[in-house]
């Protein structure tokens, strides 16, 4: 996720936004991605200044230290745009720490008893976090953007799923080839 391109969305949708807004609006927006930290925020802020995507457009003291409004520059929709045009590519590289630390437990534990227990454990936190996902689509309090982000999850883990099933499966082949 480009955090630069999704401030350049949310200055977009807004105008007009200090800082606080703008990670405001990110998380209440993105329900169920990260929460974008205070420390990203502003040096993505500097660095969307230094490279002309928006600009400062007011400077407020309210009792405290100075807030400074932003706004888009047109630079910044011409980023924005282009960003917005680009395909998502799919992934070429497996960044899952799911499929990492079985590959690790069969290569270093003397038997396949540690992956499978592994397997199992993360089996049911993927049960578990698909009960949570499923009371907030079931519970008639979610927003449209709440339920495409519980939709979204639930695919991924229900594919997760399938993978730990046809994995364990193999435990033992696979066991084999890792340690060979």
């Amino acid at each position: 996720m480009s955090t630069t391109h999704v401030l350049l969305g949310v200055l977009a949708a807004q105008g007009v936004s200090h800082g606080y807004e703008l990670k405001r609006e990110h998380d209440r927006r993105l329900f169920g991605v990260r929460p974008l930290a205070f420390g990203q925020l502003y040096s993505t802020l500097a660095r969307m200044l230094r490279d002309g995507y928006i600009a400062e457009a007011a400077h407020e003291r309210a009792g405290g230290p100075d807030r400074v409004a932003y706004r888009l520059t047109p630079q910044g929709r011409t980023a924005l745009d282009g960003w917005l045009t680009q395909v998502v590519a799919p992934a070429v590289h497996i960044s899952a720490d799911l499929f990492v630390k079985v590959i690790v437990a069969l290569l270093a534990t003397p038997d396949e008893g540690t992956a499978r227990s592994f397997l199992a454990a993360q089996r049911a936190a993927h049960l578990a976090r698909m009960r949570e996902l499923t009371a907030v689509k079931t519970g008639g309090q979610a927003s449209v953007t709440e339920l495409a982000a519980a939709d979204y999850l639930l695919n991924h883990l229900d594919a997760d799923l399938r993978w730990m099933a046809t994995t364990m499966d193999r435990i033992s082949q696979l066991r084999a080839e890792v340690r060979s």
